[in-house]
């Protein structure tokens, strides 16, 4: 039969059991998490640098650019226009070629 304090003594122990596994386990996968990262940074150092040697010096990345990254549009959906007149009149690829109008009269008949 279960007294009181071999109750709580099993209690104690369960708890202080638990309380050890968390910590060894926090502390290695930290660790583990620690080793992964260094690992990365390291394998993102070695890439820059041979980017870096394969462009003799002049970083290739067209990103940090929005001028030039807009230049090189994968799919534009309009041609370049040809003379000044559709330079004024030529819209945006994001407006429409015909502005919205609402259907006149009531709308719930």
């Amino acid at each position: 039969m279960n007294t009181v304090k071999s109750f709580w003594v099993g209690w104690g122990s369960l708890c202080i059991a638990g309380g050890g596994a968390y910590f060894f386990a926090k502390r290695s996968i930290n660790a583990d998490r620690a080793a992964r990262f260094e690992k990365e940074q390291e394998k993102r150092r070695i890439q820059q640098q041979y980017e870096y040697q394969a462009t003799g010096g002049i970083p290739s990345d067209q990103s940090a650019s929005p001028s030039q990254e807009s230049s090189i549009d994968p799919a534009p959906t309009r041609h370049a226009p040809i003379s000044e007149r559709q330079k004024v009149t030529e819209k945006s690829k994001y407006e429409t070629t015909e502005p919205f109008r609402s259907k006149k009269g009531d709308r719930f008949s």
